[in-house]
């Protein structure tokens, strides 16, 4: 589709009760930079796509936990499968373990995006290695409920090694390195939701590690990722 198709695409098609729901999410306060770490509230996601190319591969899962300032509540976390139109490869399901059945049957992808919605509120959301969650999710998001979330994201895999990394050690690769160095058990690697409840308590660490560094809101902990990013790309 060229450029001038896809900006006259057709707006999705929302019942009167969904346009409601999308109405009042974005009618919630966004949640200002000056907010203090210690009483946010994180929504902490990962996705299971039906491959890794972020703009041509289609969304399957999303798993998300939050965190409470510090805490994990274990009895609130989300999980959603979006229904496809066909199923993913084999080696694909092998991955992450979604069968056929599971993805021709899951929810339709506007009601799945809209409980999502409902759950991250304007929470600032966060994954390790979150750029390609994001693409995922703004997708998603824009063909079937024809909008961009516009929470704050930040990316752990950029967090971890400024806020836990110490100078000239050799720096663990991928989320699979940065759990096992802090101890955190992920048993069922590849399931999104269990991917979030790890990625959340490596989050709890490295919060307690920028608080002890003096860090306070939540916008000084999106300038730490920043300028990490700015150091991994001129480095």
């Amino acid at each position: 589709m060229n450029w001038l198709g896809r900006w006259f695409r057709r707006r999705p098609a929302l019942s009167p009760e969904q346009q409601l729901a999308l109405s009042a999410h974005r009618a919630l306060p966004a949640v200002p930079a000056s907010a203090p770490l210690a009483s946010l509230r994180w929504v902490v996601l990962d996705v299971e796509t039906t491959g890794l190319d972020p703009f041509t591969d289609r969304l399957i899962s999303i798993g998300a936990v939050e965190v409470l300032g510090d805490k994990i509540p274990l009895d609130s976390g989300f999980e959603a499968v979006l229904r496809q139109p066909q199923a993913s490869t084999r080696d694909n399901i092998l991955v992450h373990g979604i069968g056929g059945s599971a993805q021709r049957s899951g929810m339709a992808p506007a009601a799945a995006l809209l409980d999502f919605l409902r759950y991250a509120g304007k929470a600032p959301l966060l994954g390790f290695h979150s750029d390609f969650d994001r693409i995922m999710i703004e997708r998603a998001a824009r063909e079937a409920l024809g909008m961009i979330p516009d929470n704050p994201w930040l990316d752990l895999a950029l967090l971890a090694p400024a806020l836990l990394g110490k100078p000239g050690e050799s720096l663990p690769q991928g989320l699979d390195g940065w759990t096992a160095r802090a101890g955190i058990d992920n048993r069922f690697r590849h399931n999104a939701l269990a991917d979030a409840l790890a990625t959340a308590q490596l989050l709890q660490v490295a919060l307690a590690r920028a608080r002890t560094g003096g860090v306070r809101t939540l916008g000084e902990l999106v300038q730490i990722g920043k300028d990490r990013r700015w150091l991994e790309r001129h480095t």
